[in-house]
């Protein structure tokens, strides 16, 4: 079984509050909340970290084109 180190564990921990941070302040944006507007029936039931998921994925599927 592999271990998983200190050192390791810290960056996880890091790692996880810049997303927890990051994901309030996407939230925040005009952009988001327009996002959220026009989506409203399609985001029922999805949590905050869901929707910043589908708002960005979708986001960089446009900028894609």
């Amino acid at each position: 079984m592999a271990q998983i180190s200190a050192s390791s564990t810290g960056q996880f921990s890091r790692d996880t509050q810049i997303w927890h941070n990051l994901k309030y302040v996407i939230s925040a944006t005009s952009g988001f909340q327009s996002w959220q507007l026009e989506c409203n029936a399609q985001l029922q039931g999805l949590r905050l970290e869901q929707q910043v998921q589908k708002y960005l994925r979708e986001t960089l599927e446009t900028l894609a084109y």
